[in-house]
């Protein structure tokens, strides 16, 4: 028996696909059972309420009342502004490989301070070594 290899012939070359680099967030909905992130490179993302329990038990309209980080990586509900004390990071939600992920216990709840310590504007490279 000889082993003969079959060469097929290639449709695209590599330069007609797109691979998806960090993921940004261009908007966020809520329906009855999933948080629907549409990401800046066509990507939707759903994610079932039940896995994020500060979401599941609020109210549809303190739902409503999130922002988005300046990087567009993160969703951010203040506790000054509605009944829910929570941030969530769109790589959380895309599986292995798309960042450091952070256990749920260190996500939810954190600490005032640390919210209002993120949404400061940074720059140069002394920021930068502090992320």
């Amino acid at each position: 028996m000889t082993n003969r290899r079959k060469h097929y012939r290639i449709q695209y070359p590599i330069s007609a696909y797109t691979f998806p680099g960090e993921a940004h967030i261009r908007q966020v909905g809520f329906d009855d059972k999933y948080m629907r992130v549409e990401l800046t490179d066509g990507r939707v993302l759903s994610v079932p309420l039940s896995w994020i329990p500060t979401l599941y038990h609020a109210a549809p309209e303190e739902r409503e009342k999130y922002e988005i980080d300046r990087r567009r990586t993160m969703i951010i509900w203040d506790p000054d502004k509605c009944s829910i004390n929570d941030e969530i990071r769109i790589a959380d939600y895309l599986g292995a490989g798309n960042g450091a992920r952070r256990s749920p216990a260190r996500r939810t709840m954190e600490p005032r301070a640390k919210y209002a310590a993120r949404r400061q504007p940074t720059r140069g490279k002394a920021a930068a070594a502090r992320r």
